[in-house]
Parts: structure tokens; C-alpha cells; sequence
């Protein structure tokens, strides 16, 4: 299951944000219906890692951390996990049937084969050649994150809104850039070694371009709170508290990149309490304020 890398699959959290937001988790058709893209988006990706990893297992032969990987270490061969990525992709491709049909769901399953689909080809363009394009190479791993939020919507058959999408985008596109500068500062001059295109980034320009994306991120999650103020006021906006977990724990990942205590935001969110804590918290008021105002009610996904 290593060579899978089952905790990457935590990125499939995103395929709940649009039924989250849109109150689509209520009943039995949509929860399948999330389960199904959430599955098929895990299988796919794992899928997609294992063909990138094949591909990479060379430069990460001199990553500190890639080196250990199965392909790369060569403790499975390149043909053995190709046929297990085959495989996975089956299995994803048999997790889209979980999307219920009829009037509700009207094209649900077609439309997130059709999503999973690009988010596969998004991905082998990538491997083949974004990578190696500076400033491409993080716009195509952030559209990955918006095509899982687009799954999830089609799926229970909500209409992503503009903000939904903006957030994804830039959050994504801060969590890449993040990860090339937590790998400039654990490796230094070996980045580019291990990842070609680090050598057109310098430390200055990753700095600046993660501050950017991390105010927009917030910006634009502002603007989502205060376009919400007549649903979720008493008193004041109460959906104002959840700026408060989204700031710290965006400045907190920028710390820890910077400092080099991590080199990837993924690492970070599995192994960093403090900002483990603070994703919980904003779960929890954000469900907690969604379910006492609006159930029975149309969020904007």
C-alpha cells in the first residue's frame, strides 16, 4: 500500500467542500454519491502517483525523503506498479457507479467521469511536461484541487460558486509553492537535482509568491464571510470566528516552511498539531454554523 500513498488521499477532502457548503450530505443518495467521487478521486490519484513516480524515480534516488519510496529505493519494480496502477484505475473508474442516477443526479456519473478524466490528463501533462515549466508546474497541481471540488459538486449536483473556486486555487497554488520552498530550504542546492524546475525559482521569488497566495486565499475567503453576513449574523457575523483558524494556521504553515521544519504542506498537516487543531476548529464552526442557520436552506456552494 506504500507505493499507493494512502495518506495523500486526506487531498480528497476537498470533494466534500461543495456538498459541505451546499448542504448535500443529508441524504443517502448524496452521501453515496460524495463517497463514490471521493473514492474514485483517492484511486485515480494513487494511480497518477505511481505512473509520476515511475517516471521521477531517478532524480528522487538523490531526494532525502523520495529515496525511500518503493520504485525509487527499487524495492518494486517499475513494471510491477504499473500494473498495480492499472488496477487502481479500475477500481476508480468502478467507484463512479456509487454516483446515484435519476432525475436528482440527471448526468452525475457521466459528468464526474468526465471531470476525472481531466483531472488524469491534467496530471500526465504534468508528469510529461509542466513540471519542468516554472510557475506552470504549480498552476496545474492547483487545478487538480479545483477539479476535486468540481467532482464533488457534480456529483450530489451543485453548482460551484466563483469563490469556491478562487479559495481552491489559491490555497492550492499556496500549498505547491510552499512545498518548493520547504524543499529549497531542507536540500538547498540539491532541489534542482531532485526537481528540474526548481533551478528557475530562486528563494526570494517562492517567499514573495507564497505570501501572495496566502493573503488571497484569505481575501478571498473574506469575501466569501461577508457576503454571508445575513444568514449567519447575531449580533454580529458569527462566520467571522472562522478567519480567525484560517489566519493562524496559513501563518503557521508559512513559519514552518520557512524555518525548514517541513518541506511539504502534506507532512505538515499529518504530523503539526497546532495546525491540525486549527483545521479542526475551523471544521467545527463552520459545520457547526452552516447546520444551526441554514439547514433547510441553499448555500452557495
Amino acid at each position: 500500500m506504500e507505493l499507493a500513498r494512502p495518506k495523500q488521499w486526506a487531498k480528497g477532502a476537498f470533494v466534500l467542500i461543495g456538498p459541505v457548503y451546499g448542504l448535500q450530505l443529508f441524504s443517502a443518495a448524496s452521501a453515496l454519491a460524495v463517497v463514490g467521487a471521493f473514492v474514485a478521486f483517492a484511486f485515480f490519484s494513487s494511480a497518477c502517483y505511481i505512473h509520476n513516480d515511475i517516471l521521477d524515480r531517478h532524480a528522487d534516488r538523490v531526494h532525502p525523503r523520495k529515496k525511500h519510496r518503493p520504485i525509487a529505493s527499487g524495492r518494486i519494480s517499475p513494471g510491477r506498479a504499473m500494473g498495480f496502477a492499472a488496477a487502481l484505475a479500475v477500481l476508480g473508474g468502478a467507484a463512479v457507479l456509487l454516483v446515484p442516477g435519476g432525475a436528482a443526479h440527471s448526468w452525475a456519473r457521466e459528468l464526474l467521469a468526465l471531470v476525472l478524466a481531466l483531472y488524469v490528463g491534467n496530471v500526465l501533462i504534468y508528469s510529461a511536461v509542466l513540471k519542468r515549466m516554472v510557475v506552470a508546474d504549480v498552476m496545474s497541481l492547483a487545478l487538480g484541487f479545483v477539479l476535486r471540488v468540481i467532482g464533488g459538486c457534480v456529483a450530489v449536483a451543485v453548482e460551484p460558486s466563483t469563490w469556491l473556486l478562487n479559495v481552491t486555487l489559491f490555497l492550492s497554488m499556496f500549498l505547491a509553492l510552499s512545498k518548493r520552498l520547504g524543499e529549497r530550504r531542507t536540500m538547498g542546492d540539491l532541489a534542482a537535482t531532485a526537481r528540474s524546475v526548481q533551478g528557475q525559482y530562486t528563494d526570494d521569488l517562492l517567499r514573495m509568491s507564497v505570501v501572495v497566495t496566502g493573503v488571497a486565499t484569505l481575501l478571498t475567503y473574506a469575501q466569501y464571510v461577508q457576503a454571508q453576513a445575513e444568514h449567519f449574523t447575531r449580533g454580529f457575523n458569527l462566520l467571522w470566528l472562522t478567519m480567525l483558524p484560517a489566519t493562524y494556521g496559513l501563518l503557521r504553515a508559512m513559519v514552518k516552511v520557512e524555518t525548514g521544519v517541513y518541506d511539504d504542506p502534506t507532512e505538515l498537516a499529518s504530523k503539526d498539531r497546532p495546525f491540525q487543531a486549527a483545521v479542526l476548529l475551523f471544521g467545527v464552526i463552520t459545520v457547526g454554523l452552516i447546520l444551526v442557520f441554514r439547514v433547510g436552506g441553499k448555500v452557495g456552494g
